[in-house]
């Protein structure tokens, strides 16, 4: 997992595409006009595309900056700080250009995680980090998870997982994957991942081969519904049109895992989903398995005993937990969902943790919408992301 991933480098905007004119002079027009239409903007998004310089004063400032915006027939753009610099211009000391991000905290908070990431295959505790960045353990753990919502060991554990499934991916065998991805041991590594990945090492690298998965198919107010499980609890609910169409797409999903049609078994858990679509409460059946932890839905929602095994990286289970507490007939924005786990810059990252989902209605990830009230997309289909949205007003 790259430290970009973690802080949401992958929501940043590219400059918007436009027609250029014939000329050199029209195309220099039409991009700086562009660059001053964000500078007024205070467009954050397009921090790092280009910097601005401001000839009465000598400073040059990424975008974003706060400061008062100068006149027009004073400002030069350069696209990167040394340009700036070469022109003879100083660097602002309120927004910090040069800087990742113009944030010292969040800057800081990068450097950890490439610390961590290049020493994954040693001990990396709080005391070392601490001396490593000249900070107090307390002081730097607290920022970290202020920032990004969990401790540098958990963001270490969450590196290793991701690489480990890589290198399985990949084809390595257990032993290398193991060691490449800086456990120390096999006890170590079946201890850390057996729950993360549903499975042990060595079946997840033969695409679940010998995993026993028992699905059954049902009619919902959505269509046909298929609900699949393992021996831990419900990895899979999903929507189509037809018995077909779910069973291609539950192989599809796990490609090698024995799958077998359930002689009933999943009934208690078919009929729990089916009564949460509807908003009946329900009546404190317990089932038995282990669940995503941090899991719950009250009210009208799934018990929050219905198991769950899910793969999740250190992200999407913040998303999905966050989304499993949002109220029955309620909405968020993506916006506001990236905002309450504490990454408000993650609003794309956000929304592929819901395209991502596994377990439809039991993560309800339908509740989320654009900043403007709009549906968005949704997994099994916009229509019926509508459909679950208005049972559920109704019903609230």
């Amino acid at each position: 997992m790259t430290t970009s991933a973690i802080l949401a480098a992958d929501i940043s905007k590219p400059m918007p595409s436009f027609q250029p004119n014939q000329t050199r002079e029209g195309r220099t027009s039409v991009s700086d006009e562009r660059r001053w239409n964000a500078v007024l903007a205070r467009d954050a998004a397009r921090d790092g595309e280009f910097v601005f310089a401001v000839s009465s004063t000598g400073v040059y400032c990424r975008p974003s900056c706060a400061a008062r915006r100068p006149r027009r027939q004073n400002v030069q753009f350069f696209l990167t700080p040394e340009q700036a610099e070469q022109a003879g211009y100083r660097a602002c000391l309120r927004c910090r250009p040069k800087s990742a991000s113009g944030n010292d905290q969040s800057d800081g908070v990068k450097a950890i995680c490439r610390f961590i990431e290049q020493h994954l295959d040693e001990p990396v505790t709080l005391d070392r980090l601490g001396k490593e960045f000249h900070q107090s353990r307390f002081h730097l753990q607290r920022r970290f998870k202020a920032l990004l919502g969990i401790t540098p060991r958990e963001y270490a554990d969450s590196c290793r997982l991701r690489l480990l499934k890589r290198n399985l991916q990949a084809g390595d065998n257990v032993t290398r994957a193991m060691y490449d991805a800086g456990y120390g041991s096999s006890s170590r590594l079946y201890e850390k991942t057996a729950s993360q990945l549903g499975m042990t090492p060595d079946k997840y690298r033969r695409g679940a081969i010998a995993a026993a998965i028992r699905y059954t198919c049902a009619d919902s107010p959505l269509g046909r519904m298929l609900i699949a499980a393992t021996e831990r609890g419900v990895c899979s609910i999903q929507f189509a049109q037809s018995d077909g169409e779910l069973i291609e797409g539950l192989r599809r999903e796990f490609p090698f895992a024995a799958r077998k049609p359930d002689d009933g078994g999943l009934q208690a858990w078919v009929d729990a989903v089916l009564r949460s679509m509807k908003g009946e409460r329900m009546k404190g059946e317990r089932m038995k398995g282990e669940r995503m932890k941090g899991g719950s839905m009250k009210g009208g929602e799934l018990d929050s005993s219905l198991p769950l095994d899910i793969r999740a990286t250190a992200f999407q289970r913040r998303v999905w937990t966050y989304l499993q507490s949002i109220p029955f007939g309620a909405t968020r924005s993506y916006s506001q969902v990236a905002k309450a786990i504490g990454r408000p810059s993650a609003v794309r990252a956000v929304a592929r943790a819901c395209a991502t989902n596994p377990v439809a209605v039991a993560i309800p990830c339908h509740r989320v919408l654009r900043e403007n009230g709009g549906l968005a997309g949704y997994r099994w289909g916009i229509g019926r992301k509508k459909t679950l949205l208005e049972m559920e007003r109704a019903r609230s």
